[in-house]
Parts: structure tokens; C-alpha cells; sequence
């Protein structure tokens, strides 16, 4: 059970984006599909062959636009992305770009809402 116990330990230490790939990683060592097993788990008496309907867990945020207030996003992009100054001037500069994937639906609106009210127009696919 201490193996168990570490185990434990170690996957609670990770962010969600490590966890994130941690899942993609299993998921191709192993061939299986973790919402596939998810769906067969929560619906049993469902067809075999019929589709099912997965709830989209993963976002992926866009910066569209940087507007008028382009120092404004440059700055909150730094914060939610951690990069340095060039880096987060370089990334405003040439939307639409890619800010963000993998993050959870409320991460995503909380970033939507940051680049917004500084301007910027933003996607969430």
C-alpha cells in the first residue's frame, strides 16, 4: 500500500496541464481511451454501436485580437502565461495565436474574462 500511497502523493503535485498529458500519455502507452471507458462506465444499458455524446472537458483559448490597448493585453498575457516581455509581446503581435490549451472551462472563462477587460478579443474553442 505504500506504492499506492506515493503514487497518490505524486499525481496530486501535478498541474493540469501535466495532468493532462499525463492521461494523453496513458491513453496511447496502453490504447485505450480514457472518456471512452468513462462513457461505458456511466451508460451500460446503452447500444454497443451507437455513438455516445462526450462533454467537452478541454478548452482551448485564442487571442483573436489585442485591440487598442495592446500594452493592457500584453500585460495579462504575461500573467496567465508566465512568459517574459518578448515573448508576450512577440505572441500579441501575431494573432490569432494560440494562448492557452488544455485548461478547464472555468480556467478558460476566467482568462476570457482577463483579456477582455483589457481589451483584447478572445476565442474559446
Amino acid at each position: 500500500m505504500a506504492d499506492l500511497n506515493a503514487i497518490v502523493e505524486s499525481l496530486s503535485s501535478l498541474t493540469v496541464m501535466e495532468a493532462a498529458s499525463l492521461v494523453k500519455q496513458l491513453e496511447e502507452k496502453w490504447g485505450v481511451s480514457a472518456a471512452a471507458a468513462a462513457v461505458a462506465v456511466a451508460a451500460p444499458g446503452a447500444a454497443a454501436g451507437a455513438p455516445a455524446a462526450e462533454a467537452k472537458t478541454e478548452f482551448t483559448v485564442i487571442l483573436a485580437n489585442a485591440g487598442a490597448k495592446k500594452i493592457d493585453v500584453i500585460k495579462e498575457v504575461r500573467a496567465i502565461t508566465g512568459l517574459g516581455l518578448k515573448e508576450a509581446k512577440d505572441l500579441v503581435e501575431a494573432c490569432p495565436k494560440e494562448l492557452k490549451a488544455g485548461v478547464n472551462k472555468d480556467e478558460a472563462e476566467k482568462i476570457k474574462k482577463q483579456l477582455t477587460a483589457a481589451g483584447a478579443t478572445v476565442e474559446v474553442k
